[in-house]
């Protein structure tokens, strides 16, 4: 077998086809979310905090005083972005469950197997031993 068709057979197997579907599926989901938060969700948030935003909250680790996080980065200050890590925090929450909600919407809508019937219940074996035992005496 040569090394494209290696290739092939193994480019075709359904794991990997499924994969690629999940990673396509994931990358979109993911810009939906991403917008949700960076569009909806942290505006609201701003107005109840007052109009900060996450994202320029910083702390000025050097020498010398700025307004913003983009002028110190400009001026290549020392800075600690913790903004930036509080808006990951807040993108991992959603998008966690969003994931969570779309698991338990997928969970419900699989049919669910009805109940197998319980077998009809026959005599006990301590009964068909007492039968047979009764049956070998008669005899």
């Amino acid at each position: 077998m040569g090394f494209i068709s290696e290739f092939k057979e193994f480019a075709m197997k359904g794991n990997v086809m499924d994969m690629a579907v999940g990673v396509i599926i994931g990358g979109a989901f993911g810009k939906i979310v991403s917008s949700l938060v960076n569009d909806v969700l942290m505006p609201l948030i701003g107005k109840a905090t007052g109009g900060v935003s996450f994202t320029d909250l910083f702390v000025n680790l050097g020498d010398g005083e700025y307004k913003t996080l983009a002028e110190a980065q400009e001026a290549g200050a020392a800075v600690l972005a913790y903004g930036q890590f509080i808006q990951n925090i807040i993108d991992f929450i959603i998008i966690a469950f969003c994931i969570f909600l779309m698991i338990k919407g997928m969970n419900k809508m699989k049919k669910e197997k009805p109940a197998e019937p319980e077998a009809p219940k026959g005599p006990s074996q301590e009964e068909l031993l007492t039968e047979i035992r009764d049956l070998l005496k008669n005899k």
